[in-house]
């Protein structure tokens, strides 16, 4: 069995946890961080447009990269830590949800956890990113809350019953 963990700033723990509550201790597990192109293509785009024509050594966008790259093995290796079972550890960069679902082809489990409005049940809960991977995922999804998960009592009501129209 091979399940991803798709891990997240803020969220991670939760889908640490989920993989060592649900996943055989035979599975092979591999922690998954993606960075998206956001921030460093920002300022990659600033620099070239406004800035810097001719001195690629002064572009701020390569230093967003590393430090990205350096904040990504740290969390890749404090989730492993957590996780205390062998793991492999996986780096992608792009579209994120786009990387996320690729990475999960062939996949048994894709852990994941929500990334929307965390405050009460309902679609909300989870964001652009999250929503594209649901939907998309190759494989079965298992969707955690990062915290407790709110009571029944947040789902909103239903919409009010409108008989049909009658011409």
């Amino acid at each position: 069995m091979r399940v991803i963990a798709w891990l997240v700033e803020g969220t991670w723990p939760a889908c640490v946890d989920a993989v060592r509550a649900h996943a055989p201790d035979d599975a092979e597990v591999v922690l998954l961080h993606v960075s998206g192109p956001d921030v460093p293509g920002v300022a990659h785009g600033a620099f070239a447009g406004l800035l810097g024509r001719g001195h690629p050594e002064r572009d701020p966008g390569t230093r967003l990269e590393a430090l990205g790259g350096r904040s990504a093995a740290g969390l890749l290796d404090a989730a492993a830590e957590r996780l205390g079972r062998p793991c492999a550890r996986e780096e992608r960069a792009g579209r994120v949800e786009r990387e996320v679902v690729a990475a999960a082809e062939g996949a048994d489990l894709l852990v994941l956890a929500r990334d929307g409005d965390r405050s009460r049940l309902g679609p909300r809960s989870l964001g652009p990113a999250a929503r594209f991977t649901v939907d998309h995922a190759p494989c079965p999804v298992l969707l955690v809350w990062p915290e407790s998960a709110p009571g029944l009592g947040t789902i909103p009501p239903p919409p009010p019953h409108h008989p049909p129209h009658h011409p």
